[in-house]
C-alpha cells in the first residue's frame, strides 16, 4: 500500500471544511463539541459532557480485560484572521483554525467511528476531544481543565495517541519524533516599577522603561551566554509595554516572553539565569522588578515502544518512504503533555502540505492551510496503530520507558 491508494472520503472533507468555517475560541467550543458528542453518541460511544467547561468524553468498552487506549484531539481555533479566498474560509470575523485543529477533530472522530464499527472485543478505548489548547498569557490549560473535571476519574491508560498537523511534511506522511515530539514552554511576565517624574528632571525618577530596555538586552545576552553548544532551546520577549508621554519619566513597564526547551536540567538552568539577571538589572536601575512565570508545560516525551509501533504501522498503511522518522525536536509546545504524563504517549506529526509546492503557509498564519490528501493519511494511521495496541501491540515492543 502507498500514500496515494489512502483516499480521503468526500464526507470526512465535508465535515473538516465544516469546522474550518466555523471556528470557536477557547472555552467557547459549543458547536464543534457538540458535533463530536453526537457523532461518538451514534456510534456506540458512552459520552461525558461538557468536562472541563467544554470538553467532550467518550468510551467504549469490550467485554474483555484489555488495554486501555486514550485518543485526544483539541477543539479551539486562534485569534487570527483567516486570509485565504476559499469557499470554506472561517465566517467567524478574527478566528480561524490556524493551527489545523480542526483536521484533528476530523481525524479523531473518524478513527472513533471506524474502531467502533469493527467493534473493540477486549480492552477500552477513551476518545477525548480538548478546548483551549492555545494558551493567551496566564490562561488556564483545557488539558488540566479536563483532567481536574475528572477526565481520568476511572484510571490512566495504557497508552496515549494524538497527532499534529505539520506543514514540513508532505500530505501523504507521518513523521516520528523518536524522543521529544515538542518542547516545555515556561512564559514569564516581568513588571518594572521605578519612579515617575519630569523629563526636565530625569534625575528625579527612576525610569522603568530604561530599566526594562537594559532588561530586554541583558536577557537575550545572558540566555545565550547561558547556553552549551548542545542545547537546544527557543527564547523570546514578546512584549513590551510602558509609557503615559514623551514628557514623563516613566514609573512602570513591563514584558512578556517564553523560554522553551527540550532537557529539564537546561530549563531550570535557564530559568535560574533570568531570575538572577532580572534582579540584577533591578537592582543597577534602582527599580523593582517582579517576575511572575505562568503557562509552565512539560515537554512531550515520546515512549520508545510506540515510536517504534507507530513508524512500523505508518510503513504498512501508507508505504516505507512515507513514515518519516524525525530526530530534531521542535520548539512548539502543547498540552497534549499533559494527558502524556498519564501513560506512555506518542504524539506523531501528520503531513499536511502539497508535495508539488515549493513552500507551504506556516502555523499560526492566517493563510494556514492542509492539502486535505492528509486526512485519509491520519485516519488509516491512528486506526491501524490504536487497533493494534488494543490487541496488545504495546506489550510485544518489549520494555519501554
Amino acid at each position: 500500500m502507498t500514500a496515494e491508494s489512502v483516499a480521503t472520503p468526500a464526507d470526512l472533507i465535508a465535515l473538516r471544511r465544516d469546522l474550518h468555517q466555523h471556528p470557536e475560541l477557547r472555552f467557547t467550543e459549543r458547536r464543534s463539541a457538540a458535533i463530536m458528542a453526537e457523532r461518538l453518541t451514534a456510534a456506540g460511544y458512552t459520552v461525558r459532557g461538557p468536562v472541563g467547561v467544554t470538553g467532550v468524553i467518550g468510551e467504549l468498552r469490550g467485554a474483555a480485560p484489555g488495554p486501555h487506549i486514550l485518543i485526544r484531539a483539541d477543539l479551539d481555533g486562534l485569534p487570527v484572521q483567516d486570509l485565504k479566498t476559499i469557499a470554506y474560509a472561517s465566517e467567524n470575523a478574527g478566528v480561524t483554525h490556524a493551527c489545523g485543529h480542526d483536521v484533528h477533530m476530523t481525524v479523531v472522530l473518524a478513527t472513533a467511528e471506524r474502531l467502533a464499527a469493527a467493534g473493540v472485543p477486549a480492552g477500552r478505548l477513551t476518545i477525548v476531544f480538548q478546548p483551549a489548547e492555545e494558551r493567551p498569557f496566564g490562561e488556564p490549560s483545557g488539558a488540566q481543565a479536563m483532567l481536574d473535571d475528572g477526565a481520568l476519574h476511572d484510571g490512566d491508560p495504557d497508552a496515549v495517541l494524538g497527532l499534529h498537523v505539520w506543514p514540513d511534511l508532505p500530505a501523504g506522511t507521518v513523521g516520528v519524533d523518536d524522543r521529544i515530539a515538542m518542547a516545555s514552554k515556561d512564559a514569564f511576565s516581568i513588571a518594572i516599577t521605578g519612579r515617575g517624574g519630569h523629563a526636565a528632571t530625569p534625575s528625579r525618577g527612576r525610569d522603568a522603561i530604561l530599566a526594562l530596555a537594559a532588561l530586554v538586552q541583558a536577557l537575550h545576552a545572558g540566555v545565550a551566554r547561558s547556553l552549551d553548544a548542545t542545547d537546544r532551546t527557543a527564547f523570546n520577549i514578546g512584549t513590551v509595554v510602558g509609557g503615559r508621554s514623551q514628557s514623563v519619566v516613566a514609573e512602570e513597564a513591563s514584558l512578556t516572553g517564553t523560554l522553551r526547551t527540550v532537557d529539564p536540567a537546561v530549563r531550570a538552568r535557564l530559568r535560574t539565569a533570568i531570575e538572577r539577571i532580572t534582579a540584577g538589572v533591578a537592582d543597577a536601575h534602582e527599580v523593582r522588578a517582579r517576575l511572575t512565570w505562568a503557562d509552565e508545560m512539560p515537554a512531550i516525551v515520546n515512549d520508545p515502544r510506540l515510536v517504534r509501533r507507530t513508524l512500523a504501522i505508518a510503513a504498512q498503511v501508507l508505504g516505507q518512504d512515507a513514515a518519516r522518522p524525525l530526530a530534531d525536536p521542535p520548539m512548539t509546545a502543547d498540552d497534549f503533555a499533559l494527558f502524556a504524563l498519564h501513560g506512555p504517549a506518542v504524539y506523531f506529526k501528520l503531513g499536511v502540505a502539497d508535495p508539488a509546492a515549493a513552500s507551504w503557509p506556516p502555523l499560526h498564519s492566517g493563510h494556514f492551510d492542509v492539502d486535505e490528501r492528509c486526512i485519509g493519511a491520519g485516519v488509516a494511521v491512528m486506526t491501524a496503530l490504536a487497533t493494534d495496541l488494543l490487541a496488545g501491540g504495546l506489550a510485544r515492543e518489549g520494555e519501554g520507558r
